[in-house]
């Protein structure tokens, strides 16, 4: 067994079972810092789960996950989020009647609880974080428009810049992609890739074109177990994967 106090994410024999359906099946994985990692794989592999599991939302049945050597098995989801683990799933919530600038300003992390949300000041702190969160996710013409009047695309990068205003060492997200135009791809590609520069990113995607514009590093899950680990490359060339999962 690897020692996990290298990893910034260290998945040990994972296991999740749901009436005696293994969907997570003694995974172990490990994600260095600053590392983009994309998981891919067929439906029913067990790509989601794993977000649920790491971020509370799925209990495990058994094994470890330990994030910054902190094991969180059994830790409430809203204590794992201030550890520093931000998620986004496959449809954008925002709040919709909102700006950008006002669902950014809401995501602030000292916002959070009641006393927090009482005792909150526009401050120049907060406003210079909004304005380059919003710069980073290509929203900064945009600060004074409601979501509602947002593309598609253009609310996942909101959501993404709501997950950056709390500044988490490891993002995760479910299919960020899906939907967007292939500018707006490209766009997203460059953002991943610059954010990826100070924290760490695991990301669920279907878009192998994509994969290979961002993947440092691509796990293969089928059947709720890792069924091949490396670059887009080793992974193309993968004989199993390209039966499993390239093929289809």
């Amino acid at each position: 067994m690897s020692s996990s106090t290298n990893f910034l994410l260290a998945i040990e024999d994972l296991t999740v079972s749901f009436d005696g359906f293994k969907a997570v099946d003694s995974l172990s994985l490990y994600v260095d810092r600053n590392e983009l990692r994309v998981i891919i794989g067929p439906n029913g592999a067990g790509k989601t789960t794993v977000l649920d599991l790491i971020c509370g939302k799925t209990k495990a049945t058994s094994g470890s996950i330990k994030f910054k050597d902190t094991e969180m098995v059994g830790m409430p989801e809203y204590q794992i989020v201030r550890t520093g683990i931000g998620r986004k799933f496959q449809t954008p919530s925002i709040y919709e009647n909102l700006t950008v600038f006002e669902n950014l300003e809401l995501s602030y992390p000292t916002g959070r609880s009641v006393w927090g949300c009482l005792g909150f000041r526009r401050s120049e702190e907060v406003i210079e974080r909004i304005h380059a969160v919003a710069d980073s996710v290509f929203l900064k013409e945009l600060l004074e428009v409601e979501g509602a009047f947002l593309s598609h695309g253009q609310k996942q990068w909101l959501e993404i810049g709501m997950l950056l205003m709390q500044d988490p060492e490891l993002l995760m997200l479910d299919e960020p992609v899906a939907g967007m135009s292939p500018a707006e791809r490209e766009q997203t590609a460059l953002l991943l890739n610059r954010i990826s520069a100070d924290r760490s990113i695991l990301i669920i995607e279907h878009d192998m074109e994509f994969v290979q514009r961002i993947a440092h590093k691509v796990t293969v899950l089928h059947l709720g177990k890792i069924l091949a680990e490396g670059s887009m490359a080793d992974i193309q060339h993968n004989e199993r994967v390209q039966e499993v999962y390239l093929g289809h």
